[in-house]
């Protein structure tokens, strides 16, 4: 995984672990929780708060260390979240996505940490990718400076994929609190069935449409492209704020002109500002394609990926 953290990112992480011994007097360091009765779940980002949430129901208490609004990509961890992890009794992360998180699952998680990573392979960061003949081998001129070997970590966007999660994550869930472990695993299988609806919806949804080319601000949607049978053209690479070069712009342009965009994605935790110029440029609309990152405005990651579909719909002009 090539997410590359800032030194600023790698300083205020540091200095947040230094604190992990001050905050050892005012917390137990072993994991037990702060409810006797309920599992004390740490999750990294929002997609992992809803697995945990959904399988986990009133058996457990769910903190997220990304702040609604917040870039998860830019997490910076500060030394009340440093705590949180350390008395955690299980933290679901995706190692290589925050590396801020990263640091503090190294140096306190111990076994309590699950990594989703684990789950299933992680795509390549180039998968799902757009590429006309000759145009391998740009690396970071082209804008796709993970493609050399990366991973993509956006796996929630393949519901089936999250569907995997979620059983691995009620298994666990299990091994913590063995008397439940049954109600996990039955919520986990209720949850597998909406997944497995909202795939069927996907596939039916995007089999016949007039293109099948989608141009989106960053490369987030690659296992949403992979599994549906689209052609993502990102402006930028995984990290939405990575800026695209001038040459990769002109590029992104002239493949929407080939492919008669009508519209260019951008999404709802960073600017707009590259996606409107791409469309400006080429005659095209603009629209919102959310990666879920974050928790959406209104409703859960379910209807957050049904919002998509329609946009898609739309865009491609489906029927």
């Amino acid at each position: 995984m090539t997410v590359r953290a800032t030194p600023r990112a790698l300083a205020a992480a540091t200095a947040a672990l230094l604190t992990v011994g001050g905050l050892a007097a005012c917390s137990t360091g072993d994991g037990g929780g702060k409810d006797p009765d309920k599992v004390d779940v740490v999750a990294a980002f929002y997609p992992l708060q809803f697995l945990a949430e959904r399988i986990g129901g009133d058996r457990v208490a769910v903190s997220n260390l990304t702040k609604p609004g917040a870039e998860p990509h830019d997490l910076e961890l500060n030394p009340r979240q440093v705590g949180q992890v350390v008395d955690a009794e299980l933290i679901v992360y995706l190692t290589g996505f925050q590396p801020a998180v990263d640091e503090a699952v190294e140096q306190n998680g111990g076994d309590r940490a699950f990594d989703v990573a684990g789950v299933a392979p992680l795509l390549d960061a180039a998968a799902g990718g757009h590429e006309h003949e000759g145009e391998a081998g740009h690396g970071e001129e082209a804008g796709h400076e993970e493609e050399g070997g990366g991973k993509d970590p956006h796996l929630w966007l393949d519901p089936t994929r999250l569907a995997t999660v979620g059983d691995k994550l009620a298994e666990r869930l299990g091994r913590a609190d063995p008397d439940h472990a049954a109600d996990y695993t039955a919520r986990a299988g209720a949850l597998r069935t909406e997944l497995a609806t909202l795939d069927t919806a996907y596939a039916e949804g995007l089999r016949t449409c007039q293109r099948r080319e989608i141009v989106t601000s960053h490369t987030a949607f690659g296992y949403l492209a992979e599994h549906y049978k689209l052609e993502q053209i990102g402006i930028s690479g995984l990290t939405p704020e990575s800026e695209p070069s001038p040459q990769r712009l002109a590029e992104v342009a002239k493949e929407a002109r080939e492919h008669q965009a009508g519209t260019i994605f951008f999404e709802t935790l960073v600017s707009p500002k590259v996606a409107e110029t791409i469309a400006r440029e080429v005659g095209a609309k603009t629209a919102v394609l959310d990666p879920i990152e974050g928790p959406p405005a209104e409703g859960d990651y379910l209807s957050a990926m049904r919002a998509n579909l329609q946009t898609l719909r739309t865009a491609l002009d489906c029927s």
